[in-house]
């Protein structure tokens, strides 16, 4: 009942927003237009921002020598948790080895929790492991599932539960072919291993409250269905469409796939869009006509929302909040309302991106590169590009080359961020060959670029 009173006045406030925002959509261009201008109370000084520099530093470089990590990795982990002094660490990896984890066993529980390394170890990890030795677990068995599975211990909640799962961690692991007490759940595990979905996805499987594994008939029926559809056991898809199969009459599909159609899918896309996403049917029809209203109600035609669904069926899932805040965040950053569009248009994965992180972007693309507006609008898959990792490694090697003189404008911003790497390196670097290795070292960070 409480969410309901929640959405009706959620609701409530985004009529009363687009009211106000989209009627006529022109109307967008009321809102701020100069967003790079100055900081937010939130962002990071320069002292805040040196001291996460150099607690990263410490944790890439503990790492390193603590577990023989690679740089790469160990810069990795230290972007999701790190520190500036060992004692805790230097407990979490004393505890562990107590109980027979080899460093490269540690590093794969470390690399899949790295929040471990700042958690107290007596409430994250020793309870845990005391709970699977007092439930009959060996030395060898502890060690053995969870640094395969390392969910196993990063399971929140009482430390109880982590047994029941533990042992179905176990029945995935061992060889039950030649078990003559099989039960449903061992079969269906041996089936699926036979087809190649891994043990990844076998474990989600095995402890979903659904219990798609667990049962004979509806299986095989399920498994038959997404086995003749086309798709690959390696994949996620594959299970998820296990579920849906699974959960979902053939009654209840055909309905389903019933309110696409009334919103002018036919049968073929609906199924060519389930493959790509499947929990596409697993939405009330109220979510799903709730999505399609709510991406007219921002300006788009009946066959846009239709083609942005083809294109990204993940948004159907997406909230009304989320959606409408995507495009308040680009109008807040200077898009026009029609730049606006076009960005969901073109790439519809941009809907419910965090409105920090585009700024970020869409500053140093505009504000640093002295790109405009428009030229992000017209390639936004850039807006969900890592800034460290893919967009400033390519524009510094672009502003070393302008700062040089070895090119003489700003290249088009597709050229720049959206070709493929060795494209990229074709053109912006291998192409420069008395200062390529330079152009190399500032790519691949080894070097920094000063402007």
């Amino acid at each position: 009942m409480l969410s309901l009173l929640l959405h009706g006045r959620r609701s409530r406030e985004l009529h009363q927003w687009r009211n106000l925002i989209y009627s006529p959509l022109s109307n967008l261009l009321l809102l701020p237009q100069n967003p790079f201008t100055s900081a937010t109370a939130s962002d990071p000084t320069p002292e805040e921002d040196d001291n996460e520099r150099k607690r990263k530093t410490f944790t890439t470089l503990y790492l390193i020598n603590s577990l023989g990590l690679t740089p790469k990795l160990a810069e990795s982990i230290s972007s999701k948790a790190n520190f500036d002094e060992k004692r805790n660490p230097d407990s979490v990896l004393k505890l562990l080895r107590s109980y027979g984890f080899t460093d490269p066993q540690i590093s794969t529980i470390i690399s899949a929790y790295p929040r471990f390394l700042v958690e107290n170890p007596e409430k994250t990890l020793r309870a845990k492991l005391h709970l699977l030795k007092l439930n009959g677990a060996s030395s060898s068995e502890i060690t053995e599932v969870v640094s395969k599975v390392p969910k196993i211990l990063g399971r929140r909640g009482h430390v109880s539960n982590i047994t029941g799962y533990f042992d179905y961690v176990k029945d995935i692991l061992r060889d039950d072919h030649d078990s003559v007490k099989q039960t449903n759940r061992t079969r269906n595990v041996s089936v699926l291993r036979e087809l190649g979905v891994p043990h990844k996805l076998l474990l989600n499987l095995l402890i979903s409250k659904a219990k798609p594994v667990c049962g004979k008939e509806r299986f095989e029926e399920s498994v038959k269905k997404i086995v003749e559809m086309g798709f690959d056991p390696t994949s996620k898809k594959f299970v998820n469409a296990l579920y849906v199969f699974y959960e979902l009459s053939e009654k209840t599909i055909e309905q389903k796939v019933g309110v696409y159609k009334k919103l002018g899918f036919t049968a073929d896309e609906v199924w060519a869009t389930f493959k790509k996403w499947p929990y596409l049917l697993k939405y009330s029809e109220r979510k799903i006509t709730q999505t399609f209203e709510t991406l007219r109600g921002c300006g788009l035609t009946e066959e846009e929302v239709r083609v942005i669904v083809k294109k990204y069926p993940e948004c159907v899932g997406t909230s009304e909040e989320k959606i409408v805040g995507s495009v308040e965040t680009f109008v807040k950053l200077g898009f026009s309302g029609e730049e606006a569009l076009m960005i969901i248009k073109r790439h519809p994965q941009c809907i419910g991106l965090a409105s920090d992180t585009v700024k970020s972007k869409a500053e140093f693309l505009v504000k640093e590169m002295g790109w405009a507006l428009k030229d992000v609008a017209s390639t936004p898959i850039v807006l969900g590009c890592s800034l460290e990792k893919f967009i400033l490694p390519r524009c510094n090697v672009i502003r070393a080359l302008i700062s040089k003189g070895l090119i003489g404008e700003m290249p088009a911003i597709s050229s720049a961020l959206t070709s493929p790497k060795q494209r990229f390196l074709k053109y912006f670097v291998e192409k420069h060959e008395e200062v390529s290795p330079e152009l190399i070292s500032i790519f691949t960070g080894d070097r920094v670029y000063v402007a």
